[in-house]
């Protein structure tokens, strides 16, 4: 397994930028490569991906959704991977986005991918479009409150 950590810091309280990351459905906005994810249920997502030209789809649960703190996954089909990113407040305007990461490559290419940094810049570059749609709108596009 390969472990990707990166974080961005958000000009938006706390609880927008975790309100934002609850809409899954909007991830393609800020995700290169990811195409559509539909919220299943309220742990389960259906991922469609494309990235260097191969599509994969892939099904993941949420393991542990904790209001403005934390949101845990693991995938349940497709790539083996899992994650959480956890929300941390800096003051009542800003924020900080910290991305852990733990996936398996599944090919040669894939393999070479990953010693080369090729997840973690794109980690790094999501994080960095999440702020910019998030910034740039200044109000989350809806929001799930619940717990898991």
């Amino acid at each position: 397994m390969s472990h990707i950590e990166e974080s961005v810091e958000v000009d938006v309280p706390v609880s927008t930028a975790y309100n934002q990351w609850t809409q899954f459905e909007d991830f393609p906005h800020f995700m290169d490569g990811v195409e559509r994810v539909d919220q299943l249920t309220p742990t389960s997502t259906h991922w469609v991906t494309k990235i260097a030209g191969a599509e994969r789809e892939f099904d993941a649960e949420i393991t542990q959704q904790l209001r403005d703190e934390r949101i845990a996954w693991t995938s349940v089909s497709g790539p083996k991977q899992a994650g959480v990113v956890t929300f941390h407040r800096l003051d009542e305007q800003r924020s900080k986005v910290m991305l852990q990461l733990e996936y398996a490559p599944e090919n040669f290419t894939e393999a070479v991918g990953d010693k080369m940094g090729f997840v973690g810049r794109k980690a790094k570059g999501d994080l960095e479009r999440f702020k910019k749609f998030i910034e740039d709108r200044a109000v989350e596009t809806g929001a799930w409150r619940g717990e898991v």
